[in-house]
């Protein structure tokens, strides 16, 4: 497992997809990690609320975020599947929280939980994933 402080693991997403959403990481262990996201105009559906994407798309970026901060030097990550359950909607110019948490961190995959919260603490999904730890040879 490497090292890596928040600003140098942020400004390896600010530039990709998750800098695009506005992904803000709040911290980032090697068992949790943690970050906000603007409920922007641009992110929502007609109905001025989270678009499902933007949440499975914030999701995936914190456990591979946390897969990640896991990996041995040299390895790499993918995502091989993700399952999603809405539960409320997140209205536009509001801000919602990811908390990714490790269920297991072996050598060739990884699975993480992440429960996303509005500002009131209302849960809006939860979404569990598995990544694929791919080693530095492949």
């Amino acid at each position: 497992m490497q090292t890596h402080d928040l600003a140098a693991v942020q400004a390896i997403l600010d530039p990709l997809l998750p800098g695009l959403l506005g992904v803000r990481l709040l911290s980032a262990e090697p068992d949790r990690v943690l970050a906000e996201l603007e409920v922007r105009p641009d992110l929502c559906t007609t109905g001025g609320v989270l678009h499902g994407g933007t949440y499975m798309a914030f999701a995936d970026t914190l456990g591979a975020v946390g897969t990640f901060l896991n990996l041995p030097k040299g390895s790499r990550t993918t995502t091989t599947d993700s399952s999603t359950k809405f539960i409320a909607a997140a209205p536009v110019n509001s801000t919602v929280v990811g908390e990714s948490v490790a269920l297991h961190r072996g050598r060739t995959t990884m699975v993480w939980q992440t429960m996303i919260k509005r500002a009131d603490g209302k849960l809006c999904a939860v979404v569990t994933q598995t990544q694929l730890v791919i080693g530095a040879s492949a």
